[in-house]
């Protein structure tokens, strides 16, 4: 199949659009590279330079590209914190270029389409591990887009018959050989004390050591890349067989911060010196997604469920790429 990857040069986008690749699919790669880079795209992807909200740009595309048989959507703001301090740039950019691509989408005759969403939809969870029938209460203005996005995407199936598989997934961890992790600013703890480890700073901060948890520290769910990846092939793959589905990923098990850390240690040789700040407002202390449904339906399974594994593919990246793309 002929794909469009939304935010190709970025994290997970890049990562999804080389395994794409190795499983004989065509891709296209669109980003503006606000966060993503050049150099993470596969080279054997067509990669489009253009902004979501540049409507000439995406008519192009479609009339260039008039045989596109999915979209896989990357593309968008992700920072919860930003959100928090900058709401139009998600409750309204989001939802907009989201729209613009799906506006084009359906009058090209696009007749699949996969969400890169989030588990933020679940701020306040009734249970835990959180399952799809969770009620959805948005713990930001970023988790909130996406769940707009989720309710275009149901009425762009009623009226247009688009179907769609939205994928909320938690903390995405670890890197590949050719691509990782790297962002500005970095806000994801693992990268953050892997810099640690190469004297980029000096220490990392806990927010928060008293949490009601084994050591005291917040448990998330963490979930690799290349996992991530082929979750979004599966689904895409199943859409004219199952029909729209919306699905949960993660590990169904959780890591503390401590746990992290300790492992980074491990991993890295290095003692990596940490303190204890005060927490953050609005971390819950427990966060795990139940994936039983996406591993029943496509026989999804994490290849890389133990924390170690996650950690040493980072470390063997930022140890290569010690300032990322280059940066």
């Amino acid at each position: 199949m002929k794909i469009l990857v939304t935010g190709g040069a970025g994290y997970i986008g890049s990562v999804t659009s080389a395994e794409l690749i190795a499983a004989g699919h065509q891709v296209i790669v669109l980003d503006s590279l606000y966060q993503g880079h050049a150099q993470a795209v596969p080279p054997e992807a067509t990669f489009i330079q253009a902004d979501l909200a540049d409507r000439s740009a995406l008519a192009r595309l479609f009339a260039e590209h008039a045989d596109i048989d999915g979209i896989m959507h990357f593309a968008s703001y992700t920072l919860v914190g930003e959100s928090m301090q900058k709401p139009l740039l998600y409750l309204r950019d989001n939802l907009v270029y989201a729209a613009n691509l799906l506006e084009f989408a359906v009058e090209a005759g696009v007749r699949r389409f996969i969400l890169s969403s989030t588990a933020n939809l679940f701020d306040e969870p009734a249970k835990m591990p959180i399952d799809e029938h969770e009620r959805i209460v948005p713990g930001s203005p970023y988790g909130e887009s996406k769940f707009f996005i989720e309710r275009l995407l149901h009425w762009y199936e009623r009226i247009y018959g688009l179907k769609y598989a939205c994928l909320r997934y938690f903390n995405a961890s670890g890197d590949t050989p050719g691509r990782g992790e790297d962002h500005d600013p970095e806000t994801h703890i693992i990268p953050l004390i892997l810099q640690v480890a190469l004297g980029q700073r000096p220490q990392i901060t806990i927010f928060g050591d008293d949490y009601p948890t084994p050591d005291g520290t917040c448990i998330r769910d963490y979930i690799h890349i290349v996992d991530l990846a082929q979750a979004h092939i599966l689904a895409l793959g199943a859409l004219d067989r199952l029909g729209s589905r919306k699905y949960n990923l993660g590990n169904g098990s959780g890591f503390s911060v401590m746990e992290v850390l300790e492992m980074c240690r491990k991993v890295t040789g290095h003692p990596i010196p940490h303190v204890i700040g005060p927490r953050r407002a609005g971390d819950p202390a427990t966060l795990i997604a139940a994936s039983d449904s996406i591993r029943r339906e496509l026989g999804w399974a994490p290849r890389y469920p133990d924390l170690e594994s996650i950690i040493t593919s980072a470390w063997a990246w930022h140890r290569t790429h010690p300032h990322g793309y280059g940066r």
